[in-house]
């Protein structure tokens, strides 16, 4: 038999990540052997533990679980990615797929389908949610109608992680700790931010976060 695929699980929730365990665990053919808290926690992990797939949440704190699939993606492109969430929502799917990640597995119904989610990313075989299919063929129907891709990010990736840094309350010094820059630098990505997003302070920036769901209110 082959050796069983090494699963890193990522989420804020302990309860949920035990839970999630429990279900990958009961399979003989998948084994959990890294859990992380935060994104950033997981991609630090990845590096450090052999694993083959990694199942991450959507909100997490100091780094979101797409923000973790890019980081990933980029650092271990032979790392398989799942995006495990409780949001229905088009705007994840996609940007989750944009992020590397080859399926996307909703909380309401991870006992049914987060096993065959697993075994089809480690084939490299996306695994698409029920209710998905719609939101691909509305896609792209508009794209054929309208003559373009998907929508421009408004913001850069970079710009992102510094945005939900600051919308948690982190300084500017210790946001760039946590990314490798300088605190100047931190700065003027925060300045690019107001100026781009035309908004004035923190607090503005923090809304927009939420909305953006970045950080949970």
């Amino acid at each position: 038999m082959s050796p069983p695929i090494r699963v890193l699980l990522a989420d804020d929730h302990t309860l949920v990540r035990r839970g999630v365990r429990l279900i990958l665990d009961g399979e003989p053919d998948l084994t959990v052997v890294a859990e992380a808290g935060d994104g950033a926690e997981a991609v630090a992990k990845a590096r450090e533990t052999p694993v083959d797939l990694a199942v991450l949440d959507v909100a997490m704190p100091r780094m979101t679980g797409l923000q973790a699939a890019r980081e990933l993606s980029r650092r271990l492109p032979e790392l398989h990615i799942l995006i495990l969430t409780m949001y229905d929502n088009e705007e994840y799917f996609f940007e989750a797929l944009r992020a590397g990640a080859s399926g996307y597995v909703l909380k309401s119904v991870a006992d049914r389908d987060l096993v065959e989610a697993c075994r089809a990313a480690v084939r490299d075989e996306p695994f698409i949610y029920p209710g998905a299919e719609r939101a691909l063929v509305r896609s792209y129907l508009e794209r054929l109608h309208g003559g373009g891709g998907l929508p421009e990010r408004p913001i850069t990736e970079r710009e992102e992680e510094i945005l939900k840094l600051v919308a948690e309350g982190h300084t500017s010094k210790e946001i760039g700790e946590l990314l490798f820059i300088s605190a100047k630098t931190v700065e003027r990505h925060r300045a690019n931010l107001l100026q781009k997003l035309g908004m004035r302070d923190r607090l503005e920036l923090t809304r927009y976060a939420i909305r953006a769901g970045l950080i949970e209110a």
